[in-house]
């Protein structure tokens, strides 16, 4: 019998205007739900319950792209060895509350089935769908919410700098349980943006708690047995080391590699990212997702990552056949001719992609450098705006980037209604004498060899580290903007170093400088604004001090009066409870980072595609890449093996 789903989607939209409800309604089935075949002996055993008491009551409905797939098989694709974990991220990692849908237009209810917020834009309620379970088969209800609320979140020892996502104006949400299915989160002042912020970000930080697990490794709940886990984990030292050893806030490295971790994601490891040559993952049997027929998703049993050092190995290995599915670090203009070629051999066809970036190479000086020369130097604008005009963008666009790309700062896309024309093109000029003006009067004072002194009369050395990432050939890149600064007087020393190393620098504030990519460009610029001014600590790139600053007013380094009226103009678009008003707002927030200049922008993001198998069906054409927890995670369930498609 064929089941037909009436979706209701009463989506919320980027203003809130008065209580909405927003829910993913699914009809009852009149026969019971389907299953995978590699589940079956499983349940005939006993080892599982039937599907029907697998699921909750109202699934999550996924809207097909090409129709309803079919179960088996192993999607093959790759991974880098160290500092990757995002990979998994994107792929596996989507589980929320609320998400946005794929197109990145409205947000729709997720683990939630149905949401209300307050005209007021402080409170915020959201029904969980009723018989939910973690993939070890414990009930998912809003005790684990609390847990996190509670025992985690309001933990200074676990938690000393509360996230941007859960505050406003350095106030933490007050989360209240109404009961096992309804969870309130409520703002001292208004927050508009905190659905599109919960669908984004941190917003997976109050789903990935699970209370029954994660107890046994709190003081408060398992005070007596601590110090015996503690002598079996010696390397932990305490509580709060071994709590943090089992999950991780912000799906760092130690996220992937508890096996013992329950989640309520599509796929569980069964094989950690860690020293092994692959990493594994085979389908969650308690999830809660189903396609209009009612099978239960997903539909691909695994997934295998290969760990691989080299990015132009990745290529080689997907155009041999050897990936059914690639895309970070290869999907560029270096690898493109090479991966074009090689769709026949590989059995794999492009799909493009929609990237939302504000910029794919930004230059990030570290503006709370412990060094006070570099410190002074590098928060002054003039010494910005002078680095700025000495970089010839259009020459690394054609050398580097085989002319794919556009001269430009960090900056919305000209696409969006938000774009700016002055951020995204000021100080953009080829311009070495300009730049050698500036700086003539900033450190007018040089060596033997022609660099400049700073004020202690020390050459300035500015130890840029650079990771080889994205396939945006940062090295390259990077050589040559030392050679610009050198014809400048700046002396920049390139340091070589991976992802990991680097996550582990920035978040400790020992960096002098480094080049990365930008967020920022399209939709997520309401949601995602840390390349415009300094945001979340976790992933905040060249202020660590003054976003730790701005998440609660107690920490950190206070930033100078400019920089905190910024911060300001951003707390007014958060508080913005409508459309027109939050645009306003964000416009006004844009004017001033460009009045700021905190980074140097290259590039405009060029073209980015993705590799995917021939025989791969369900493939949603155009999605968007953002943030720690999109693409092409939220429709990959859906993807299915289809040999006899070509």
């Amino acid at each position: 019998m064929s089941y037909q789903r009436k979706l209701r989607d009463l989506v919320v939209s980027t203003g809130l205007l008065g209580i909405f409800v927003c829910a993913m309604i699914a009809p009852a089935f009149a026969q019971d739900f389907k299953q995978a075949p590699a589940l079956e002996e499983e349940v005939k055993t006993g080892k599982l319950p039937a599907v029907n008491e697998r699921l909750p009551e109202k699934p999550f409905v996924e809207t097909m792209i090409d129709g309803v797939g079919k179960y088996g098989g192993t999607l093959r694709t790759t991974i880098l060895a160290n500092g990757d974990q995002y990979n998994l991220t994107r792929t596996i990692a989507n589980e929320l509350l609320v998400r946005w849908d794929p197109q990145w237009k409205k947000v729709v209810p997720s683990l939630a089935e149905e949401f209300t917020a307050s005209d007021d834009a402080t409170t915020y309620t959201f029904k969980l769908r009723k018989g939910l379970k973690w993939s070890d088969g414990q009930p998912f209800t809003v005790d684990d919410i609390m847990f996190w609320y509670e025992d985690v979140f309001m933990n200074s020892a676990l938690t000393p700098a509360k996230s941007p996502t859960f505050t406003v104006a350095g106030k933490p949400v007050k989360v209240r349980k109404i009961d096992e299915q309804t969870v309130e989160f409520k703002f001292e002042t208004p927050y508009g943006l905190f659905i599109q912020q919960l669908a984004y970000g941190q917003g997976h930080a109050p789903v990935i708690y699970p209370k029954h697990y994660l107890s046994q490794f709190h003081e408060k709940y398992n005070k007596d047995g601590i110090p015996a886990l503690l002598k079996s984990n010696p390397a932990a030292g305490d509580w709060v080391a071994l709590f943090n050893s089992k999950v991780s806030l912000t799906f760092q490295p130690v996220y992937w590699q508890n096996l013992e971790l329950p989640t309520m994601n599509p796929w569980v490891l069964t094989v950690p990212y860690a020293d092994s040559e692959r990493v594994v993952a085979k389908r969650n049997p308690y999830y809660w997702k189903v396609d209009t027929d009612g099978n239960q998703l997903p539909y691909i049993d695994g997934i295998t990552w290969a760990k691989l050092d080299d990015p132009q190995l990745m290529a080689l290995k997907m155009t041999s056949g050897e990936f059914d599915f690639a895309f970070r670090h290869i999907n560029n203009s270096t690898f493109k001719s090479v991966l074009f070629d090689g769709q026949e051999s590989g059995n794999y066809k492009f799909v493009d992609v929609k990237d939302l970036p504000a910029n794919d190479a930004t230059i990030l000086l570290n503006l709370n450098s412990t060094d006070p020369a570099k410190k002074k130097l590098f928060q002054n604008k003039d010494f910005r705006i002078a680095l700025s005009h000495a970089i010839n963008r259009q020459e690394i666009i054609d050398l580097v980037y085989v002319g794919q790309g556009t001269p430009a700062q960090v900056a919305v896309q000209p696409e969006h209604e938000l774009y700016n024309e002055r951020e995204a093109m000021q100080y953009t000029e080829y311009d070495p004498a300009a730049a050698n003006g500036m700086l003539d009067k900033i450190m007018p004072k040089k060596d033997g060899e022609g660099y400049r002194l700073d004020e202690s009369g020390k050459r300035l050395t500015i130890n840029f580290m650079v990771a080889d990432v994205f396939g945006l050939s940062y090295p390259d890149v990077m050589q040559m903007v030392q050679q610009y600064a050198k014809d400048v007087g700046i002396d920049i020393q390139l340091r070589t170093t991976d992802r990991a190393r680097l996550n582990t620098m920035w978040a400790a504030n020992e960096q002098d400088a480094y080049i990365w990519n930008c967020v920022g460009g399209l939709s997520e610029v309401y949601t995602d604004p840390r390349c415009y001014m300094p945001f979340q600590k976790a992933d905040i790139f060249f202020a660590v001090r003054w976003a730790e600053w701005y998440a609660n007013h107690e920490t950190g380094e206070e930033p100078p009066e400019e920089v905190k009226a910024l911060m300001a103009a951003y707390d007014k678009v958060n508080a913005a409870a409508n459309d027109a008003d939050r645009k306003t707002k964000m416009e006004e927030f844009l004017n001033l980072s460009a009045d700021n200049f905190l980074n140097i922008g290259i590039s405009r993001p060029m073209p980015k595609y993705m590799m995917v198998s021939k025989n791969l069906k369900n493939v949603v054409k155009g999605i968007p890449i953002t943030g720690n927890l999109w693409h092409p995670a939220p429709t990959l369930t859906q993807w299915y093996f289809d040999k006899s498609a070509q």
